[in-house]
Formats: structure tokens, C-alpha cells, sequence
């Protein structure tokens, strides 16, 4: 037994003390975004009752201790994945942190015919630059093929990882499959190959124990709104000696030291990212959700999803007209189902199970549609799971499903 109490837990939670139509809310959309405990709320409601100030921009004490808050913030973080405090960059989110990479590093260092090697399971905000790199400067961009498991076919990173392959970008954990990628083998190769390599760990970071240092990662990008966290709020991990070789990717107030007539100097680490009055209620607020989940342990929250997930899946093998589609390995998949019913449509699907019984999923291209019309070309249904999911609403989620199947 591993001591991860899922009922205790969501009493922390006020959203589930909601009832609609007389039912609780049975929340499976949280790849899509996490529930937030008291513990957060409290943080950031402090931060405005108490602190509210502007950092690094006072001598009076309602903007030094709002500093220290923020700063606390960004250890807090960076330690969560053993990286730097000068390491640990806040931005809006995982989109932003790898459109920053994508900007500030890779439209100032590759050139036409440049190789970039991504994946054919990549989330939009982890593509769609790498297509406009291609269409702005000539990168040549080609992409790892998926096995029918699921799992990405690993033999192709061999053949494609040449001395033009400049950059290689991986999704650590795939929003659609649940998939777990080799990151620190992915990372070897490109090591070996002078690459420049990129996680995007938005669904890793939540879940699981990540430990930048050890993946050997030059960037890894996550958001807090995936970790208990507020909206508007993520973090880039870089590794120190190309964040200083960075330009800025924003130009304005407190990503400078000095400015003068004619020149100006950059701020220190991580500051010369973090332009502008930023989002310090957000980055309170991730630091409580990140002393939230060490509280529990990340390997507890692993191992709880692991038997979430194979709970379910042992439950749907008895329904009748689903596809589901990976095989993956249970210790090789994330807190992710994704699935068809039948004739219906994904949405269909999806409204009846909230409108029956207020079970919440996701439906649709999940923002990574080139693998997701590989799977069904109308899109596929999504359940994914957190701390506060019980068997006890997997069986709700069932029982719902059988209504529908009839």
C-alpha cells in the first residue's frame, strides 16, 4: 500500500462540494487542467490581501516581501525538478515557454536546410512553430513515427539524427496516448549528435517524478495550471549557459540592469525572460501547488494513477463497441485514456456523459491533430485522472457508459 487517500484529498478541493442536477461533479479532463486545493487559493488570495506590490521595483515593504514571495516562488520550482533558481523562468505557460525557446534561441541560430527532428505525437504548441521555422527560414522538419502500441518507433532516431540535425523536440508524456517517452535516451542520441534537445513535459511534470538533470535536457517547459496551479502561469527550465548566450525574447521593464541613451545591459538569470510586471499571483500561487504535491509525493501520485488506470481499463475490457486506441504497457502510460464509442461522435459521446451523470472529459483533436486523425479523422473521446479521482467514479463513468452503449 502506498498511502495516496484520494477521499481525504478532495476535501481540500470546494469544487466538489458542488452538486449539478443533484449529482457531484465526476472530473476527468485534467491533462486539459487540474482542480485547485484551498491550500493554492489561499496562497494567492493572501498575495492580494497582504502583499500586494510590485516586485523588484521598491524599497517599501509591501514590495520587498512581495520579492521574496516571488523568488521563493521560482526556488520552489526549480527545486521541484532539480534545476537552478537562475534556471527556473516563469512564463504564461508551456506554450509560451517553448514559443520563447522557438523565437529567442532557434529564429536566431538555425538557417536554411538546418535539421529539426520532433515527433508525429507532438501537441500543437510543440509543432506549429516548428512549421513556422520551416516556412520562415527553410529548416528542413521530419518527425519519429508512432507504433500500434502506442509507443514511438525508436529505431527511426538512428537514421534520422544527422550532422544537419540542429534540434531535437520531444513531448515527454503524449496528451492523447498517455505514452512515455524514452526522454533520457532521446536525449543521448541528440547529446551525441550536438543537438540542441527540447522536452515539452507539460503532462510529465504533474505526474510523476522529473528530474531535469538527469534527462539532460537543454530546455524543459511545463504549466501550472496542469499541477494544481493558476492559469496564466508556467516555467521554463533552461540550462544556464544558453539562457545567458539568449537574447531576451520580451524587451521592457525588469528584464534590463541599466539603460542609457544609446545601449543597455540585460538583467541576471532568470529575470533577463521575465519582462514587464508579471504574473506574481501565479507564481504564488504554483509555488503552493508545488509544497502541495511534494506533501503527497510525486511517486504516490504516479502509483495512484497507474491503478486508476488499470482499474479502468480492466473495467471497459467487458464494453461492448470501444476502440481504444493504444496497447501500451500500464507502466508505460500516463493517467491518459483516449477512446471511441461506436457509430458516436467523440462530442456525442463526451455531452451525454456529462449531461447523464456530470462525467467531465474532453473530446475532440486534444490540440494534437496530426496524430489524433491518424487515429479517428472525427476526433477521439479523452478521460485522463489526478489525486482526487477514486474507483468509486470510474464506476459511475461505467456504469454511465453502459446507458449509452445500449
Amino acid at each position: 500500500m502506498f498511502n495516496l487517500n484520494p477521499e481525504k484529498i478532495r476535501e481540500d478541493f470546494p469544487i466538489f462540494r458542488r452538486k449539478i442536477n443533484g449529482k457531484p461533479i465526476i472530473y476527468f479532463d485534467n491533462a486539459a487542467m487540474t482542480q485547485k486545493p484551498v491550500q493554492v487559493l489561499d496562497a494567492i488570495t493572501n498575495y492580494y490581501k497582504e502583499h500586494c506590490a510590485n516586485v523588484h521595483r521598491g524599497v517599501h515593504r509591501l514590495s520587498q516581501e512581495a520579492s521574496v514571495l516571488y523568488e521563493e516562488a521560482h526556488k520552489k520550482i526549480g527545486k521541484f525538478v532539480n534545476a537552478r533558481f537562475e534556471e527556473t523562468v516563469f512564463t504564461r505557460n508551456t506554450t509560451e515557454s517553448l514559443n520563447l525557446i522557438y523565437y529567442a534561441y532557434a529564429l536566431r541560430n538555425l538557417k536554411k536546410g538546418d535539421r529539426v527532428l520532433a515527433t508525429m505525437m507532438e501537441h500543437h504548441s510543440n509543432y506549429v512553430p516548428l512549421l513556422e521555422l520551416k516556412r520562415i527560414l527553410g529548416i528542413e522538419l521530419d518527425t519519429i513515427g508512432i507504433n500500434e502500441d502506442g509507443t514511438l518507433k525508436m529505431e527511426e532516431y538512428e537514421k534520422k539524427i544527422n550532422k544537419k540535425t540542429k534540434m531535437v523536440a520531444v513531448v515527454h508524456v503524449s496528451n492523447v496516448l498517455g505514452t512515455i517517452n524514452k526522454v533520457k535516451e532521446i536525449g543521448r542520441m541528440a547529446r551525441e549528435n550536438n543537438c540542441l534537445f527540447i522536452v515539452d513535459a507539460a503532462q510529465s511534470v504533474p505526474h510523476m517524478p522529473v528530474d531535469f538533470k538527469k534527462i539532460n535536457a537543454d530546455f524543459l517547459c511545463f504549466s501550472g495550471y496542469k499541477m494544481l496551479g493558476p492559469t496564466g502561469i508556467g516555467a521554463l527550465i533552461g540550462k544556464r549557459e544558453i539562457l545567458e548566450e539568449m537574447s531576451p525574447f520580451l524587451y521592457g521593464g525588469d528584464m534590463i540592469q541599466e539603460v542609457h541613451k544609446d545601449s543597455w545591459k540585460p538583467n541576471k538569470l532568470p529575470w533577463k525572460f521575465e519582462a514587464g510586471t508579471p504574473n506574481i499571483a501565479g507564481g504564488i500561487g504554483l509555488g503552493a501547488a508545488v509544497d502541495y504535491l511534494k506533501k503527497i509525493g510525486m511517486e504516490k501520485i504516479r502509483k495512484h494513477e497507474i491503478e486508476l488506470v488499470k482499474y479502468t481499463l480492466e473495467k471497459l475490457s467487458g464494453v461492448k463497441n470501444i476502440k481504444i486506441y493504444d496497447n501500451l504497457n500500464i507502466e508505460n502510460k500516463g493517467g491518459v485514456i483516449s477512446f471511441n464509442l461506436g457509430k458516436l461522435k467523440c462530442h456525442e459521446t463526451a455531452g451525454l456523459l456529462d449531461s447523464m451523470d456530470n462525467v467531465m472529459c474532453r473530446s475532440g483533436m486534444l490540440c494534437a491533430q496530426p496524430l489524433v486523425e491518424s487515429l479517428n479523422q472525427d476526433g477521439v473521446t479523452r478521460i485522463s485522472f489526478y489525486i482526487y479521482n477514486t474507483k468509486q467514479e470510474i464506476d459511475i463513468f461505467i456504469e454511465s457508459f453502459k446507458k449509452i452503449n445500449l
